[in-house]
C-alpha cells in the first residue's frame, strides 16, 4: 500500500509530506483547494505524463516521492528483479520534473526510465475517475480480471504455455521444411561440392602454413646461387686457404732466424685463417639451409593455389572451407533423412496444437462460467448505486481458429444503461457518472482479485447524493477491508465512512498561494462534514447532522 507521499514545488504545493494508513482515506476540501493537484502529483510518481507547467512558479524543479509497502511476492517486486533493481524494503518511486521540461526518474534511488516507473506504478496503484481511461476501462485488462475473478489463472498460464510450445513446434517444422526444400533444389550441386571439398580436405590454418613454406623456399632459392659461389671460392679447387696455410707455416719456420721481424705477420695470417675457416663453416651451413626440394615447392604451390581457388569458388575464406563442406553435408543429410524427420515434426506440431486446443477450450468454458458469476455479482451492486435499470455484460467472442497465447476468447466489459438501448463497451456507452459507479460495482465484485494494493477514486460521487452517495460510501468501505482505498470526494456520506480524513486547503495572499493538507481529528471532521452539508454558511443543524453521520459510521 501507499505509506507516504512527499511533494516539493508542484503547482501550488510548496512542501507536503503525507502519511497514509490502511483502510479508507478520504480527501476533501473546497473547490479549487488543490485536490486535483494531489492526484496529478501522485500520477507523476507513477509514471504519468510530466510537464514544465507542473513546477511551482519561481522554482527550478519539482519533485514527488511515493513510498509503498508491499509483500515480498508482489508482482511489482518481480518487475524490480527483472530489471536488476535493488529491492530490500519499501518500493520508492521518485520523479524530478524541471522547469525546462526535462524529467528524471528514480526507482529505489536508482536512475530508471519513465516506462519502467509506469509499469511498476500500474502494479501498485489503480486510479479511477469519471474521465480516467486507464484502469478497468482498458479492454486489454478485462480478460485477466475475469481470470482472476474465476480463480483460473493457473489454467490461463497452462494455456499460454501450451500455445508457446505449439508455436515452437510450428517454427521448427517451418524451418526444417524450408531447409529440405532448399536442399532438394540444390541437391546435385551440393553433392558435387561436398565431394570436391571432401577430396580437397582443407584443414584449419593450412593456407597460412603453406604460404609461409612457399615464401621461405622462394627466399632460399634466391640466395642459393650466391651461397654456392661463396662455397666455391672458400672450399673449391682455387680456394686460397691451402696456400695461405702453407705460407703461414714457412714464415713461422723462418721467424726463429729473425726474432721479432715476422711475429706480427704470422699472427695476422693465423687470425685470418681462423676467420676464413669460420666463414667456410658458415657458408657450408648456409648451403645446407638453402637446400630445398623443387618438387616440394611445386607441391606446396599447387596445394595453396587449389585451396585459394576453392575459396573463391565458394565465396568463403580458405579457413571456412571445412565448415562450408560440413554445412553442405548437413543439408544433404537433411535432404536424405528429410521426409522422415519432416513427418516426425508434423506429428509433434499437430499434437502440440491439439493440446493447446484442449487447454483453450477448457479455459473458455471456465471463463463463460466466471462471466455469469461476475455479471450476477456486479448486477447485485447496481440498484443501490441508482443503476437499477442498467445491465452489466461480459461480452465474450470465442473464435477457435483465432489461437492466441491468452486463449481463443476476446473479452470486454459492456453495459446497457437502460432497457431497450443498444449495449456497448463500458467506456463508450456509460456517461461520466455512470461509468464511475459501474467501475465501483465492478471493483466491489472483484474485491482484491486482480487488483492493485492501492485504489484511488477521484470524485466518483459527483452528481449523486443522499442514498446513492451513502451506497458509494458503503462500497468504498467494504473495498477498504481488502485493499487500501483513497477517495477524493464531495459527498459527506462518503467522507463519514473514512478511517482517515484529510482536509486539503489553500492559504496565502495575492502574491503567493500554497496548498496544504492536514489529517483531522473527530471535531475537525465534524466541522468539515457540516461544511460539506451546508455550504458556505455552517449552521448548527448541519453540525448536528454531521455528528450523526460520524456516529452512525463509527467503527464501520
Amino acid at each position: 500500500m501507499l505509506v507516504r507521499l512527499s511533494i516539493r514545488d508542484i503547482v501550488l504545493i510548496e512542501r507536503l509530506d503525507i502519511d497514509f494508513s490502511a483502510g479508507l482515506s478520504v480527501l476533501t476540501g473546497e473547490t479549487g483547494a488543490g485536490k486535483s493537484i494531489m492526484l496529478d502529483a501522485l500520477s507523476l510518481a507513477l509514471g504519468g505524463r510530466g510537464a514544465a507547467s507542473l513546477v511551482r512558479n519561481g522554482a527550478t524543479q519539482g519533485q514527488v516521492s511515493a513510498v509503498f509497502d508491499v509483500p515480498k511476492n508482489h508482482p511489482a517486486r518481480a518487475i524490480l528483479a527483472e530489471n536488476a533493481l535493488e529491492d530490500d524494503g519499501d518500493i520508492i518511486l521518485r520523479r524530478v520534473q524541471t522547469a525546462d521540461g526535462r524529467t528524471r526518474v528514480f526507482v529505489n534511488d536508482q536512475p530508471s526510465s519513465v516506462t519502467l516507473m509506469r509499469d511498476i506504478g500500474r502494479a501498485l496503484v489503480e486510479i479511477h475517475g469519471q474521465h480516467d481511461d486507464r484502469a478497468l476501462v482498458e479492454p486489454s485488462a478485462h480478460r485477466d480480471l475475469l481470470d482472476a475473478f474465476g480463480g483460473h489463472v493457473g489454467e490461463a498460464d497452462a494455456c499460454a504455455a501450451a500455445w508457446r510450445l505449439w508455436r515452437e513446434r510450428e517454427q521448427q517444422l517451418v524451418q526444417h521444411r524450408a531447409r529440405v526444400q532448399a536442399a532438394s533444389r540444390e541437391a546435385d550441386y551440393l553433392r558435387a561440392s561436398v565431394a570436391e571439398l571432401s577430396q580437397l580436405d582443407p584443414q584449419p590454418g593450412e593456407e597460412i602454413e603453406l604460404a609461409d613454406v612457399r615464401t621461405a623456399m622462394m627466399r632460399a632459392e634466391k640466395v642459393a646461387a650466391e651461397v654456392k659461389d661463396a662455397q666455391d671460392v672458400l672450399s673449391g679447387q682455387n680456394s686460397p686457404l691451402p696456400q695461405l696455410a702453407s705460407l703461414l707455416r714457412r714464415l713461422q719456420r723462418k721467424s726463429a732466424e729473425a726474432p721479432g721481424l715476422l711475429d706480427e705477420v704470422t699472427r695476422s695470417l693465423d687470425e685470418a685463417l681462423i676467420h676464413l675457416d669460420a666463414a667456410q663453416s658458415g657458408v657450408e651451413a648456409a648451403m645446407r639451409a638453402t637446400e630445398f626440394d623443387p618438387q616440394k615447392l611445386e607441391r606446396s604451390e599447387e596445394r595453396l593455389f587449389a585451396l585459394r581457388a576453392a575459396g573463391r569458388k565458394f565465396s568463403v575464406p580458405v579457413d571456412d572451407l571445412a565448415r562450408t563442406r560440413d554445412s553442405m553435408a548437413a543439408d544433404l543429410a537433411d535432404l536424405d533423412a528429410g521426409e522422415e524427420k519432416l513427418a516426425g515434426l508434423e506429428t509433434q506440431a499437430t499434437a502440440a496444437r491439439e493440446a493447446y486446443d484442449r487447454a483453450a477450450a477448457r479455459l473458455s468454458e471456465l471463463r463463460a462460467a466466471a462471466a455469469a458469476a461476475l455479471k450476477k455479482a456486479v448486477m447485485a451492486e447496481l440498484p443501490a448505486l441508482k443503476l437499477d435499470r442498467a445491465e452489466f455484460i461480459v461480452e465474450i467472442a470465442t473464435e477457435p481458429d483465432n489461437r492466441t497465447e491468452a486463449g481463443i476468447d476476446q473479452i470486454e466489459f459492456w453495459v446497457r444503461t437502460n432497457p431497450g438501448t443498444r449495449p456497448g463497451p463500458m467506456m463508450k456507452v456509460a456517461s461520466g457518472g455512470e461509468l464511475s459507479r459501474f467501475l465501483l460495482a465492478l471493483k466491489v465484485a472483484l474485491a482484491d482479485r486482480g487488483s492493485a494494493p492501492t485504489l484511488v477514486f477521484d470524485e466518483i460521487d459527483t452528481g449523486v447524493g443522499g442514498a446513492v452517495a451513502d451506497a458509494i460510501g458503503q462500497r468504498l468501505a467494504r473495498l477498504s477491508s481488502r485493499v487500501q482505498v483513497l477517495s477524493v470526494t464531495h459527498a459527506p456520506q462518503v467522507a463519514a465512512r473514512a478511517a482517515t480524513h484529510f482536509l486539503i486547503s489553500k492559504s496565502g495572499g495575492k502574491e503567493s498561494v500554497s496548498t496544504g493538507i492536514a489529517e483531522m481529528d473527530r471535531a475537525a471532521r465534524q466541522e468539515e462534514l457540516a461544511r460539506m452539508l451546508a455550504g458556505a454558511t455552517i449552521t448548527e443543524e448541519a453540525r448536528a447532522a454531521a455528528g450523526r453521520l460520524l456516529a452512525e459510521n463509527a467503527g464501520a
